[in-house]
C-alpha cells in the first residue's frame, strides 16, 4: 500500500508566503521523501533516523530565461504505486523486482516532476510537454548534506584539448581510480564522474547515479557550498575538428552557452541515488536498470553473450610457432584455433586491422583478409569481432554496418569516444539502434559509465568506464588490487564493465611492474579466476596470450565453462574497499566468487542456501605460498577439508570457511 500524503498544502506559492509539502514513502517505510514547492522546490531524503540528503535544490534553466522548478504554479499531484517483475536480457538476472511508490508533481506550464521511492533508494526526474524544440541552459542537480562525510571520488583525468580547465574536463576516458577524502576537502577546480559514493552515518552509503540518459548530455559532480556537490554537464558542441588518438576522435574546439538543444515533448534523465544499510546490499542494485527505458529490440534471439579471446593487451604474444606473430591472418587463425578448442565463442580483432590515422574501416590492411578469416572461423564455430574509433564508424554508420554484418561479423567493439556531451550520447543511441537492426551486438569502450542503454538496446553488452586492467601495461604506481575491491560497490551499481581480466602472469604486491609488451596482473592467479565471477561482463574477454593459456589449461577448463550471463545473483557479504563476496547462479549451477585487497583475511560461504545434500563442490582457492607466488592456487574437489564439522557426511548445516591470501581470491562451484 502506498504510503503518501500532502503534509500541508497552502495555495498562493507564486512569491507569496506558503508551502506545499508532501511525502513520499518506499514501499516497506524505511525510506522517507520530502518534497517542498515554494519559491523553488527542494526535496530531502531520511532513511529511517538517519539523513541521506537535506533539503537539495532541483531546477532546469531554458535558452528562454524559464526556470522549470522556480516559482512554478501547481496544477494537480497524483500519486502511484507500482509492484512488478521485470523479465531481463543479458543481466545478472533473468528476473527483476520493480516495486516503489511515485509521486508526480504537474505544474501549469506544461512540465511535470515525478519522484520514485524504492526500498533501497530515490529517484526523480523532469518531464515537458512543449510544442516546440527548446534549449536547455542548465540543470541545477544537488545533493546537501548534513555533514562533512567521507566521498569516493572518481576525478576526471582531462585529455589535452582547448580551452579552460573545466571545458578540457569533459573531454575524457571515463577511467579513474578513486581519491577518498572529505567533501570539505574536494578539490574545488576539478569534476567527478558518476557513479559517486558517500558514506554517511550510521554505517550507511549513498551511491549518485543516473539512468535512462538519452539525447542529453552526463552529469560530472564538484563540491558546491558546504558540506554538497552541485552538477555541472559538458555544453553543447559548437566547433569540432578531427584528431584525438589516431585521427579518430571528434575534438571539441568550441562550445555553446548551452548543455542540450531536445525536442519540447520528453522525459528528461533519472538523478537516482542508491541507499544501503550495509556495503554488500550496494552488489544486489538493479536501480539504473528499472529507470532505463523498455527494450526497442523486439528480437533477441540472435544475441549471443560469451566470452572473447581479445590479442591487443597480450601485444599479439604469441611463440612455437612458423610465422611471424602480429596483425596478420596466421596469428587471427592461431586465436580461433584456441577459442574452438576451447568453447571461447569469440575473437576480436582489436586496433590494426584497419589502416591506421584514416578513420575508414573500408581500408583494411593488406596483411588481414577477413573473407578468409571469416570463414575459417564460422567453420570452426567461433564469431569474429571488429574493433573500430568512435570516427570511422560514426561517418558512414549504416554502410559499415551492413557491410560487415553480411561478411559474417558478430560486432563490433567502439572506442574513443572520451565524452559524454549531448552529441556524443545521441551517437550511442544511434549506433546500438543501427547494430541491431543489422544484428550486430556492441561493446562501448573508451565510454561513459552504463546508464540503463543496455536494457533499452540488449545488443549492447558492455560498457568500459572503468580503471580496467590495461592499466597495467604502463602504470608502476598502480594500486588495482584495492581499487578492484571499491569497483563492485561503486561502479558495477551502475552496470556491466569491461574490465578485460583473465591474465596468467600474476605478481605480488612487490614483483609487479608494468610491461607494455607483456603484461602481468596484480594478486594472485585465483583472483584473476574471481573476477570472472565478481565483475559483470556479457562479453567477457579471455587478455591474455592462447600460448600462456595453453600452459595453464586448469584455468582455461574454468574461465570458459563460467557463463558471461546470469539466473540470478545474490550479494553475500563484503565491505567497501576491503572484499567482497558474490554468488551467481546459472541454471542448478551456482558459482560464488570471493576477492580481497592486500590484506589477508577468511571468508565464511553458508552452504545451505545453494546445496542439495548430493551436491557437487569444486573450490579454486590460492595456495599456500600464493603470498611469495601469486600463481600458486589449488583445486579442492573434496568438500570435507572445508567443513566446520569434518566428521558429518551431511554438509548442508555448514559452512565453508576460505583464506584468501594478499590480493588474493577464490571460487567456489556448487551444482
Amino acid at each position: 500500500m502506498i504510503i503518501l500524503g500532502v503534509i500541508n498544502s497552502v495555495k498562493g506559492i507564486n512569491g507569496i508566503k506558503g508551502v506545499n509539502e508532501y511525502e513520499l514513502k518506499s514501499p516497506n517505510g524505511k525510506i522517507e521523501v520530502k518534497i517542498n514547492v515554494r519559491d523553488e522546490v527542494k526535496y530531502s531524503v531520511m532513511h529511517d533516523n538517519t539523513v541521506i540528503i537535506n533539503e537539495s535544490p532541483i531546477s532546469i534553466e531554458l535558452g528562454d530565461g524559464k526556470v522549470l522548478g522556480f516559482k512554478g504554479t501547481i496544477k494537480n499531484v497524483k500519486t502511484n504505486s507500482v509492484n512488478e517483475v521485470l523479465n531481463a536480457d543479458f543481466y545478472k538476472k533473468k528476473e527483476v523486482e520493480n516495486k516503489y511508490n511515485e509521486l508526480i508533481i504537474n505544474f501549469k506550464g506544461n512540465y511535470k516532476i515525478t519522484f520514485r521511492a524504492f526500498d533501497d533508494g530515490v529517484a526523480y526526474r523532469f518531464s515537458t510537454s512543449f510544442r516546440k524544440q527548446i534549449i536547455v541552459k542548465k540543470e541545477n542537480v544537488n545533493y546537501c548534506f548534513d555533514d562533512d562525510y567521507q566521498a569516493y571520488i572518481p576525478y576526471v583525468n582531462a585529455r589535452k584539448g582547448e580551452g579552460d580547465f573545466l571545458t578540457q574536463q569533459f573531454f575524457t576516458s571515463f577511467e579513474s581510480q578513486y581519491t577518498v577524502d572529505n567533501i570539505s576537502k574536494m578539490d574545488e577546480e576539478r569534476i567527478a564522474f558518476t557513479p559517486l559514493l558517500i558514506c554517511l552515518k550510521d554505517g550507511k552509503k549513498v551511491v549518485i547515479m543516473e539512468s535512462d540518459l538519452e539525447d542529453y548530455p552526463g552529469t560530472f559532480f564538484r563540491k558546491g557550498n558546504g558540506n554538497s556537490l552541485e552538477a555541472v554537464q559538458a555544453t553543447y558542441p559548437k566547433v569540432e575538428e578531427q584528431g584525438g588518438h589516431n585521427m579518430l576522435q571528434m575534438v571539441v574546439k568550441e562550445r555553446e552557452e548551452f548543455v542540450a538543444k531536445v525536442k519540447g515533448t520528453r522525459d528528461f534523465p533519472w538523478r537516482a541515488m542508491v541507499i544501503s544499510e550495509n556495503d554488500a546490499e550496494l552488489m544486489n542494485s538493479d536501480m539504473v536498470y528499472k529507470l532505463a527505458s523498455p527494450s526497442r529490440v523486439k528480437d533477441v534471439s540472435w544475441i549471443k553473450p560469451g566470452k572473447v579471446a581479445w590479442d591487443w593487451w597480450n601485444n599479439w604474444n604469441i611463440w612455437g610457432v612458423d610465422f611471424k606473430a602480429g596483425i596478420n591472418n596466421d596469428t587471427y587463425k592461431y586465436y580461433i584455433d584456441f577459442a574452438s578448442k576451447n568453447g571461447i565463442e569469440y575473437v576480436i580483432l582489436d586496433e590494426g586491422w584497419a589502416v591506421n590515422k584514416q578513420a575508414d574501416l573500408f581500408q583494411v590492411v593488406p596483411e588481414i583478409n577477413l573473407e578468409e578469416l571469416v570463414a575459417y572461423a564460422d567453420e570452426r564455430n567461433v564469431g569474429l569481432v571488429l574493433w573500430a574509433g568512435y570516427v570511422a564508424i560514426d561517418r558512414d554508420m549504416e554502410h559499415v554496418c551492413k557491410h560487415y554484418s553480411e561478411l559474417g561479423i558478430k560486432g563490433f567493439k567502439v572506442d574513443f569516444m572520451d565524452r559524454d556531451d549531448q552529441k556524443v550520447v545521441d551517437f550511442y543511441y544511434r549506433m546500438a539502434a543501427m547494430a541491431a537492426k543489422y544484428h550486430l551486438f556492441v561493446d562501448f569502450h573508451g565510454a561513459y559509465k552504463p546508464t540503463g542503454l543496455s536494457r533499452t538496446y540488449p545488443n549492447v553488452l558492455n560498457f568500459e568506464g572503468v580503471y580496467g586492467l590495461e592499466q597495467s601495461k604502463w602504470d608502476d604506481d598502480l594500486n588495482q588490487v584495492n581499487y578492484e575491491c571499491m569497483i563492485p560497490y561503486i561502479r558495477m551499481v551502475a552496470g556491466n564493465l569491461d574490465y578485460t581480466q583473465g591474465a596468467m602472469d600474476n605478481a605480488t604486491k612487490y614483483h609487479f611492474r608494468a610491461i607494455y609488451t607483456n603484461p602481468m596482473s596484480q594478486g594472485t592467479r585465483c583472483r584473476q579466476l574471481a573476477e570472472y565471477v565478481i565483475f559483470e561482463s556479457p562479453f567477457n574477454m579471455l587478455c591474455d596470450s592462447p600460448t600462456k593459456y595453453m600452459q595453464n589449461q586448469e584455468c582455461v577448463d574454468f574461465i570458459a565453462s563460467v557463463p558471461t550471463v546470469w539466473d540470478e545473483t545474490i550479494a553475500l557479504d563484503g565491505k567497501l574497499g576491503e572484499y567482497a563476496v558474490i554468488a551467481r547462479r546459472k541454471g542448478d549451477t551456482w558459482y560464488i566468487g570471493a576477492i580481497t585487497n592486500w590484506e589477508a583475511r577468511t571468508v565464511e560461504i553458508e552452504i545451505p542456501r545453494f546445496a542439495r545434500y548430493d551436491s557437487s563442490v569444486i573450490i579454486y582457492c590460492d595456495g599456500v605460498n600464493a603470498e611469495r607466488n601469486a600463481e600458486d592456487y589449488r583445486i579442492i574437489k573434496d568438500i570435507r577439508e572445508f567443513r566446520d564439522n569434518r566428521d558429518d557426511e551431511d554438509f548442508r548445516d555448514n559452512k565453508i570457511t576460505i583464506e584468501l591470501k594478499s590480493g588474493g581470491g577464490a571460487v567456489v562451484i556448487i551444482q
